[in-house]
């Protein structure tokens, strides 16, 4: 019986040290296991985040409604009508609790469910590929809700100029539910496209993205953030996209400096321990 709660406990806790052979490889057993483990922790902190959420509605609720109050509020400056229906159907009420919680869950735990991501793939890793964990826990997680930071001080700007397209003498009616899943997609996609420089670092890490390539084709990075902002922004107004683009452009560079610093040691490093080809050996 003991055995079998350490058992149980050594799953839950991650994969246990005898799962990893001498040379760093796992067996697939042990793999799904620990993508187990890391799914059901995931999972736990998904689920306690939304019951927390769930004694915040309100102030979660009033947080959502101010984008789409500032937005009418600049429209009445400027000319211009829209108005905010109520929800649909018996259990609308309910939905939206269950889809505003949900939202505030994801995005509250990001820094946790990050790690379960990573943390899933560094046993195959080296040791010193596991150092990255560390700095990947440090920034992944600040840089998402950076991102969904951003998405939500420009949402405001976003629905003012969606609502401008709306002709005189017409009212643009907006369902909540639609709203909410708007709000959504802009507050996601902004988060996700923070990211996306972190796994350019941690693919130069592993070997597979030189930092050479990414000077190789700066012009061609910067033309596809702005294309993939265009593309993923909700609102598809160029305000949103610039907002988006510009920041992932920069994070870009850094990337990049960061990336070739990288290479520059371990090259460092492999010409002290093979020797300089140019000298003759002392053998």
């Amino acid at each position: 019986m003991a055995r079998t709660i350490a058992g149980v406990v050594a799953i839950l806790s991650g994969t246990p040290k005898h799962a990893i052979g001498d040379d760093g490889r796992m067996a697939l057993s042990d793999h799904l296991r620990e993508l187990r483990a890391r799914v059901i922790k995931a999972s736990l902190a998904l689920v306690v985040g939304f019951v927390v959420a769930l004694f915040f509605f309100e102030q979660l609720f009033d947080l959502v409604m101010d984008p789409y109050l500032q937005a009418v509020k600049m429209m009445d400056q400027e000319g211009g009508a829209a108005s905010l229906s109520s929800v649909n159907g018996a259990a609308g009420g309910f939905m939206l609790y269950l889809k505003l919680c949900g939202l505030a869950a994801f995005i509250g735990t990001a820094p946790i469910w990050l790690y379960q991501i990573w943390a899933f793939l560094m046993p195959g890793l080296h040791a010193h590929e596991k150092k990255m964990s560390r700095i990947f826990v440090a920034v992944a997680g600040p840089l998402f809700l950076l991102g969904v930071l951003l998405g939500y001080v420009t949402l405001p700007k976003g629905l003012e100029i969606l609502f401008a397209f709306v002709p005189d003498g017409l009212t643009n009616i907006v369902e909540f539910s639609e709203y909410l899943s708007f709000l959504s997609r802009t507050l996601l996609v902004f988060g996700i496209a923070f990211e996306i420089p972190v796994f350019v670092i941690l693919l130069n890490r592993i070997g597979v993205l030189p930092g050479a390539a990414l000077g190789k084709y700066r012009a061609w990075i910067i033309v596809g953030s702005f294309v993939f902002a265009a593309v993923a922004t909700p609102s598809g107004d160029p305000f949103t996209m610039t907002i988006m683009a510009g920041p992932m452009v920069v994070l870009f560079g850094i990337s990049e400096v960061i990336a070739r610093a990288h290479d520059r040691r371990k090259a460092s490093k492999r010409k002290d321990m093979i020797g300089d080809p140019d000298v003759p050996s002392v053998i």
